[in-house]
Protein backbone atom coordinates (compact mmCIF):
# COMPACT_ATOMS: atom_id res chain seq x y z
CA UNK A 1 0.00 0.00 0.00
CA UNK A 2 1.21 3.68 -0.38
CA UNK A 3 1.79 6.11 2.26
CA UNK A 4 2.14 9.40 2.69
CA UNK A 5 4.83 11.04 4.85
CA UNK A 6 4.28 14.51 5.60
CA UNK A 7 7.23 16.09 8.22
CA UNK A 8 7.10 19.55 9.40
CA UNK A 9 10.42 21.33 9.54
CA UNK A 10 11.96 23.71 12.91
CA UNK A 11 11.75 27.05 12.46
CA UNK A 12 15.34 27.83 10.31
CA UNK A 13 15.76 24.72 9.64
CA UNK A 14 18.08 24.84 6.53
CA UNK A 15 21.76 24.31 8.39
CA UNK A 16 20.20 21.51 10.00
CA UNK A 17 19.42 19.90 6.51
CA UNK A 18 22.47 20.80 4.68
CA UNK A 19 24.78 17.59 6.46
CA UNK A 20 21.80 15.39 6.88
CA UNK A 21 20.77 15.96 3.49
CA UNK A 22 22.93 13.41 1.62
CA UNK A 23 22.04 10.49 3.88
CA UNK A 24 18.46 11.23 3.55
CA UNK A 25 18.57 11.47 -0.29
CA UNK A 26 20.64 7.82 -0.04
CA UNK A 27 17.26 6.43 1.60
CA UNK A 28 15.26 7.75 -1.02
CA UNK A 29 17.17 6.50 -3.97
CA UNK A 30 16.86 3.16 -2.51
CA UNK A 31 13.59 2.92 -2.69
CA UNK A 32 13.25 4.62 -6.11
CA UNK A 33 15.42 1.43 -6.70
CA UNK A 34 12.89 -1.01 -5.31
CA UNK A 35 10.58 1.00 -7.61
CA UNK A 36 8.82 1.55 -4.30
CA UNK A 37 9.29 5.84 -4.70
CA UNK A 38 6.04 7.66 -6.33
CA UNK A 39 7.32 10.83 -5.19
CA UNK A 40 9.68 13.09 -2.77
CA UNK A 41 10.53 16.49 -2.12
CA UNK A 42 10.58 19.10 0.32
CA UNK A 43 8.27 22.42 0.48
CA UNK A 44 10.08 25.57 0.09
CA UNK A 45 8.95 28.57 2.33
CA UNK A 46 8.60 30.84 -0.24
CA UNK A 47 7.11 30.74 -3.54
CA UNK A 48 10.16 29.69 -5.49
CA UNK A 49 12.16 25.87 -6.71
CA UNK A 50 15.39 27.21 -5.26
CA UNK A 51 14.09 28.96 -1.87
CA UNK A 52 17.62 30.11 -1.08
CA UNK A 53 17.73 31.30 2.65
CA UNK A 54 14.67 30.82 3.17
CA UNK A 55 14.89 27.33 3.17
CA UNK A 56 11.99 25.05 3.82
CA UNK A 57 9.33 24.43 5.82
CA UNK A 58 8.78 20.40 5.29
CA UNK A 59 8.96 17.98 3.20
CA UNK A 60 6.44 15.12 1.70
CA UNK A 61 7.21 11.44 0.78
CA UNK A 62 4.76 8.94 -1.26
CA UNK A 63 6.02 5.47 -1.11
CA UNK A 64 5.00 2.19 -0.92
CA UNK A 65 5.28 0.21 1.93
CA UNK A 66 4.11 -3.08 3.39
CA UNK A 67 2.08 -1.68 6.81
CA UNK A 68 1.47 1.45 8.40
CA UNK A 69 3.97 0.14 11.31
CA UNK A 70 6.58 -0.03 8.62
CA UNK A 71 6.02 2.88 7.04
CA UNK A 72 6.13 4.69 10.50
CA UNK A 73 9.30 2.50 11.14
CA UNK A 74 11.11 4.16 7.64
CA UNK A 75 10.22 8.20 8.86
CA UNK A 76 11.31 7.54 12.28
CA UNK A 77 14.45 6.61 11.19
CA UNK A 78 15.56 9.50 8.57
CA UNK A 79 18.38 11.46 9.03
CA UNK A 80 16.18 14.47 8.83
CA UNK A 81 14.55 13.38 11.89
CA UNK A 82 17.88 12.57 13.86
CA UNK A 83 19.51 15.96 12.83
CA UNK A 84 16.53 17.32 14.31
CA UNK A 85 15.15 18.87 10.93
CA UNK A 86 11.36 17.83 11.42
CA UNK A 87 9.21 18.70 14.68
CA UNK A 88 6.74 16.64 13.68
CA UNK A 89 5.92 13.52 10.76
CA UNK A 90 2.38 12.50 10.10
CA UNK A 91 2.47 9.15 8.37
CA UNK A 92 -0.92 7.69 6.47
CA UNK A 93 -2.12 5.57 4.23
CA UNK A 94 -2.25 7.17 0.47
CA UNK A 95 -5.09 6.05 -2.25
CA UNK A 96 -3.35 7.54 -5.28
CA UNK A 97 -6.64 8.34 -7.95
CA UNK A 98 -4.48 10.43 -10.84
CA UNK A 99 -2.84 10.20 -12.89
Amino acid sequence: MLYAIMSRDVENSLEKRKPARPDHIARLEELKKQGRLVLAGPHPAIDSNEPGPAGFTGSLVIAEFASLEEATAWADADPYVKAGVYDAVTVKPFKKVLP
